[in-house]
């Protein structure tokens, strides 16, 4: 899908978007008292423990719910895209947090290996089981959006990193009911916590490219170079720069080196329908500068 697509994905799922953070985190403030409650009952600390993750990822579903709000507030003199980068920390925040819950995970898990505890593995495992059901529906109102937008694919992590925990809790209880075997538990939240880590990596490093301002997945500057240099009258190109203004939204700057005879106006918007028709891209700065002028050229060391 183009980078086009994915910013009429992006408005067409803002309401869907809101909808799901609502159902989300309700959904979660509810389970996670309800799992705390039922792990101190049947002194489980898997389950008091997956009940603060379940908190952590309730934090976290919020902080994507902020970032989506405050990306769609106007532009101010002080900030003048508006806030749109805010959905890109949101993400940001969102990978660190899912980090720190894989740590707080594998300490609990090693914990538990030296200090093994018994508990009611048949309520864990009943309560385990309402939470996978309850995070893979968060996590499934979240899936349209998650290929397009990392601030969503952030909340769509968190929902499925708990729907694993819950699973590997799940899984844990049976095992231990079958063998008696205590150890089972930790090594299970170990190999949950490997699990989580592998899909929150990619998060983490995009959303870290993207805060630095780098070129955005599906956008290749050489192939835009060459395709507006190929438009009439235009000789050369150069200072092209791409960046994200938000997790959905990208930006462009752009000289355009062109003959005497070329008509500016007509040129600049070719350039700018161009841009917007096969990337997307709505934020777009043109400048025309004549073949021949002692600004024609970009820096000796610019290479776009």
């Amino acid at each position: 899908m183009s980078p086009h697509s994915h910013d009429h994905s992006h408005h067409h799922h803002t309401a869907d978007h809101s909808r799901a953070f609502l159902v989300g985190t309700l959904l979660n403030i509810v389970f996670v008292a309800v799992e705390f409650g039922f792990g101190w009952y049947a002194n489980s600390v898997a389950l008091i423990a997956d009940a603060g993750h379940n908190l952590s990822d309730v934090l976290g579903l919020l902080l994507a719910w902020g970032g989506a709000f405050l990306v769609t507030l106007r532009p101010s003199h002080r900030f003048s895209y508006g806030l749109k980068k805010s959905s890109i920390l949101a993400a940001l925040l969102n990978a660190l947090i899912l980090l720190l819950a894989v740590g707080a995970i594998i300490a609990e898990a090693i914990r538990r290996l030296d200090q093994p505890e018994s508990s009611n593995s048949l309520i864990v495992m009943q309560v385990a089981a309402v939470g996978i059901a309850i995070n893979g529906f968060t996590a499934w109102l979240f899936s349209r959006g998650s290929h397009h937008d990392i601030n969503i694919r952030g909340a769509f992590l968190h929902m499925m990193a708990d729907a694993a925990v819950s699973a590997g809790v799940v899984i844990a209880g049976l095992l231990t009911l079958l063998t008696g075997e205590r150890w089972i538990d930790p090594i299970t939240s170990l190999a949950v916590a490997g699990v989580i880590l592998w899909g929150t990596w990619g998060l983490l490093t995009e959303s870290v490219f993207m805060t630095l301002a780098g070129v955005p997945k599906g956008f290749f500057p050489d192939q835009i170079s060459r395709a507006l240099a190929g438009l009439p009258g235009v000789e050369d190109t150069h200072h092209l720069h791409i960046w994200p203004l938000s997790t959905t939204e990208t930006a462009l700057t752009v000289h355009l080196v062109v003959r005497a005879d070329v008509d500016r106006d007509l040129l600049l918007r070719q350039a700018d329908a161009y841009v917007h028709k096969m990337y997307g891209i709505a934020h777009s700065t043109i400048q025309i500068e004549l073949a021949g002028s002692p600004h024609a050229h970009g820096p000796e060391h610019d290479d776009c």
